[in-house]
């Protein structure tokens, strides 16, 4: 409960400063300011806020599918690179390097626009709708940081683990599930608790394809009403307070696994 009201109050400051800039501003600008428009108090703010919100199950559906995906090929590509074949440690590093220097947003539209034609050209029919789209261009983007998180959190893993696994006579796969995949991910759950948090921001962007998440519907919005400024305030209250959230729930994650004591509670 003190994680919960901590982010409470941090949501609650964040809000009021923005408030408190806004009507400083007003003093200071020509600018007439319309909050009528994102107002719980009234009708029409009441309108507009339900259909800003309901972004928020699109939003948080294909970042979860994404990060779920980018670990799982993060995980593969990162184990390729600690590999004793020089061939894999090979292609780990090109996989990486390739993808990371693509921007998001780029591979975002080739994605959407190029794979079915990619794919046309081998005799394939294969359309990705939007939401396909946005969880393959993030889940390929993310995964070449999960590799590295992967990679990174495997060899920090004390050489004598290994030996001991050995000598146990475990194979490879149950060397990893049982001894160092667990000990590793108490290390690189920080991490990958932030590219949670990169991947819930960096979902905005596959509304340039026509999702209906969070972004577009304040764009589909700034569209009807004509109030940018406000409708995009209340977008970065509520991408704030949803990312505060997963904050929390990565921080009580954390405190979970590193305190048996707590797995009880």
């Amino acid at each position: 409960m003190l994680g919960i009201s901590m982010a409470v109050r941090t949501f609650a400051a964040f809000a009021l400063c923005a408030v408190l800039l806004t009507l400083v501003g007003c003093g200071q600008s020509s600018y007439t300011w319309g909050w009528y428009v994102v107002w719980p108090g009234t009708a029409q703010g009441q309108r507009n806020i339900g259909f800003l919100l309901t972004g928020l199950t699109n939003t948080i559906t294909v970042s979860v599918t994404a990060i779920l995906c980018s670990v799982t090929i993060g995980l593969i590509v990162g184990l390729l690179g600690i590999a004793k074949h020089r061939g894999a440690r090979a292609f780990n590093r090109g996989y990486v390097e390739i993808v990371r220097a693509v921007p998001i947003l780029v591979l975002v539209l080739w994605v959407y626009y190029g794979l079915p034609v990619l794919f046309e050209s081998m005799g394939l029919n294969v359309n990705f709708d939007v939401f396909t789209s946005g969880v393959v261009a993030l889940a390929l983007s993310d995964s070449a940081f999960e590799a590295e998180i992967f990679r990174a959190g495997i060899q920090s893993i004390d050489r004598g683990q290994h030996e001991a696994s050995d000598s146990m006579g475990l194979t490879y796969m149950d060397k990893m599930r049982f001894v160092i995949l667990p000990q590793a991910i108490r290390r690189i759950l920080p991490p990958l608790g932030n590219q949670f948090v990169y991947m819930l921001k960096m979902s905005s962007l596959v509304s340039v394809i026509g999702m209906t998440e969070l972004t577009r519907r304040a764009n589909e919005l700034v569209v009807a009403e004509y109030r940018p400024l406000e409708i995009y305030t209340f977008l970065v209250l509520e991408y704030l307070a949803l990312i505060l959230v997963v904050s929390y729930l990565v921080r009580r994650l954390e405190r979970w696994m590193g305190n048996p004591s707590e797995r009880g509670r």
